[in-house]
């Protein structure tokens, strides 16, 4: 159980760093902040299971390139925000995340989800609590990160958004970082 705590900590941590570069930007409310918590929480608790039950043939093709896709999508979209936050004005930005924006979100912190849930059977335990336990500790990190991201951004106003850009390039550089030296 400690291993599963562990590993849903781990899990957990890019989706709570996403979290506090859109509380930064949005300044999302309690209620507002359950969107994007809820979706990176279902995102993380699908992909393992995916990932359990497609098993070690997909991940031996995706594996190949998904540090390249999963940084590509964090580095895009943070550098749109990054280009955003420096070049428009305050009454010019978006104050709504699109659905389209999180879904890829959503997936792109999750990627290494997908291949933790593989390993599943290799900790033996129970992987629909394993899922449930990851999609929980998840959502419960991202809503706390989008609420902490909230306070940043009314203290920084316009650099929130360069801030939540450079958190999404930093994120993905890690992954790719971590795959080609370790």
């Amino acid at each position: 159980m400690i291993e599963l705590l562990l590993l849903s900590l781990a899990l957990s941590m890019d989706a709570f760093a996403v979290s506090l570069g859109l509380g930064a930007r949005f300044g999302y409310n309690k209620r507002e902040s359950l969107r994007p918590a809820l979706s990176f929480g279902i995102f993380q608790g699908i992909m393992p299971l995916l990932g359990f039950f497609v098993g070690v043939t997909f991940i031996a093709f995706i594996s190949a390139f998904d540090h390249y896709l999963a940084f590509g999508i964090l580095a895009l979209i943070g550098a749109k925000m990054i280009y955003e936050g420096l070049s428009q004005s305050e009454e010019e930005r978006l104050d709504e995340l699109s659905h389209r924006t999180l879904l890829i979100l959503s997936i792109a912190t999750s990627i290494d989800a997908l291949a933790a849930g593989v390993s599943l059977h290799l900790i033996n335990v129970n992987v629909f609590l394993s899922c449930t336990i990851i999609a929980f500790t998840t959502f419960l990190l991202s809503y706390l990160g989008v609420l902490w991201g909230k306070r940043a951004g009314e203290q920084c106003k316009r650099g929130a958004e360069i801030l939540g850009g450079v958190i999404l390039i930093g994120i993905g550089s890690k992954i790719l970082l971590e795959h080609l030296f370790f």
